[in-house]
């Protein structure tokens, strides 16, 4: 009988089988001495100073408690975008933020940059989880990124937002053929062989298909900070520092509020006593509550079973010089992915210094017992396996060295894209499970949770992706398993020209498929 291992290798090898057989592992070490184990983005930019935490001098007054109309928990993008657009709703709402860190420390500031205007993590994803709906997503995802750039440009933040499009390469032949049908499907721009070369000289790549409007790129914690220094601008108060302890809400226990479902409880939103919200510096009592801790245990215990925080990671080189640029090509600078089950993507980072890459993703790590820790946030394993993956994606490169290495946690749901909650009489509204493409899609889920918040029946309220939660994640050691034996069914679907197998099918079938 065979082993795990044997089974795993699969009948064939993947082109990033080869590069990990092929690329010595002593070559991506030297590559990666002297790396620094930090983000980039927070690294090399000058980040805004700290504002006061809660009772402390400049801040929310404290002992005791602060009243407001709106409180938002949470400041990465989901928490940023809605508090300040409460505010352009309603310039006279009082909006309190509360973040346990910095604002963008987290997600928001350490991601690769993406901009996607898919709201469902991909069309094909779109087609299997909300299939009535899909096309009228696609619109909305399109509209999103337009008022995305147009809210940019009124605020004057320079987030380096740039719609570069994105190239979608294929590494193996029935990629191809995958790629020939959408090409055919959709009018976009398909190109092979010598064509490819010319436009990314990649030996690794067999073809790539050219979408110029779904994806921009940009700067990551630029774009938080942006967001917050527009949000202060329009008079939201923000305290950083300060975690948010356990919310109360009337009769219901600490962190465990009344139940209803968004069907029961959109109109009329906004019953019963106000919500507390406790944190070390004080009390917040607000009328109105958005969530948006998203991959951190939600306040609401009931929504903790939705979400799984899975680990990605990215690595930047150096910068190149001007023969080494040339000798990539590149020119159109847009942002790559492959099509593998376990994918990565890379993008351009232009500083005065010469071009950057970015490479990131293909391994995504789960911690037993959905566990959260700084010490997570690097994977020495992963990012020489990156490493080798770039060399030969670009053997041009080959001596290019890498200056900086991360990670960072995703909020990951069974249907990888995000879902939403309102609870405690209609007061308080969730969102989550943005499976790392949220870049763009918090600010249609801050829209959602809004319009949940206001009371009144709105298109996106109705929205069955609004109305529907995916699968809950089973407690452990279940999830463990699960997740270890999906990862292990995409590394032999990859191994064997993309066919799915019984355990993957198996996935599809109850809803917890996954084909971006």
């Amino acid at each position: 009988m065979r082993g795990l291992g044997a089974w795993l290798r699969g009948p064939h090898e993947t082109a990033f089988d080869a590069a990990e057989r092929d690329v010595p592992a002593g070559l991506a070490a030297r590559n990666l001495a002297g790396v620094r184990e930090a983000v980039y983005w927070w690294d090399t930019a000058d980040a805004p100073e700290a504002l006061p935490a809660f009772g402390e001098p400049g801040a929310l007054a404290g002992p005791g408690s602060h009243a407001t109309d709106l409180a938002v928990v949470g400041g990465g993008y989901t928490g940023l975008w809605a508090a300040l657009m409460a505010k352009e709703r309603d310039p006279d709402r009082d909006v309190v933020l509360l973040e346990g860190a910095r604002c963008g420390w987290a997600a928001s500031g350490r991601n690769g940059g993406f901009l996607e205007a898919s709201l469902t993590h991909g069309d094909s994803n779109g087609e299997q989880h909300a299939p009535a709906e899909n096309a009228r997503l696609k619109e909305l995802g399109a509209e999103n990124v337009r008022e995305i750039a147009e809210t940019l440009e009124r605020y004057g933040i320079d987030a380096d937002f740039r719609a570069t499009g994105e190239m979608i390469l294929a590494s193996e032949p029935h990629q191809v053929d995958e790629l020939r049908q959408e090409a055919a499907e959709t009018g976009r721009e398909l190109l092979e062989g010598a064509d490819l070369r010319r436009r990314l000289d990649s030996p690794l790549y067999r073809a790539g298909l050219f979408d110029a409007d779904s994806t921009a790129i940009v700067h990551p914690a630029r774009l938080a900070w942006g967001l917050r220094r527009a949000a202060l601008d329009a008079g939201v108060r923000i305290v950083e520092n300060t975690p948010v302890r356990s919310l109360e809400h009337g009769g219901g226990s600490r962190g465990e509020p009344s139940r209803g479902s968004i069907r029961g409880r959109v109109r009329g939103a906004g019953d019963g006593p106000p919500v507390r919200l406790r944190t070390d510096g004080g009390d917040v009592v607000a009328q109105q509550v958005v969530l948006a801790t998203n991959v951190y245990p939600s306040l609401i215990k009931r929504l903790r079973w939705y979400t799984v925080p899975v680990y990605d990671h990215a690595i930047v080189t150096e910068p190149l010089t001007p023969e080494q640029e040339a000798a990539i090509g590149w020119d159109g600078r847009e942002g790559l992915a492959d099509m593998n089950s376990r994918f990565h993507y890379i993008r351009p980072i232009d500083t005065p210094e010469g071009l950057r890459i970015l490479v990131g993703g293909y391994d995504a790590l789960y911690h037993f017992g959905r566990s959260l820790r700084r010490e997570y946030e690097h994977s020495p394993a992963t990012a020489r396996r990156l490493a080798q993956h770039f060399a030969a994606i670009f053997p041009q490169l080959a001596d290019v060295r890498f200056t900086h290495s991360w990670g960072g946690a995703i909020d990951t749901c069974s249907r990888f894209f995000s879902f939403f909650d309102l609870t405690c009489g209609g007061r308080v509204a969730s969102a989550a499970g943005f499976t790392g493409l949220g870049v763009g899609a918090t600010r249609f889920a801050a829209n959602v949770m809004l319009d949940l918040l206001s009371g009144e029946r709105t298109e996106l309220t109705e929205l069955e992706i609004v109305r529907k939660k995916p699968l809950p994640f089973p407690p452990e050691p279940l999830a463990w398993l699960g997740i270890r034996t999906t990862t292990a069914a995409m590394i032999r679907s990859d191994r064997n020209r993309g066919r799915r197998g019984p355990w993957l099918r198996a996935m599809d079938a109850v809803g917890m498929g996954f084909d971006s």
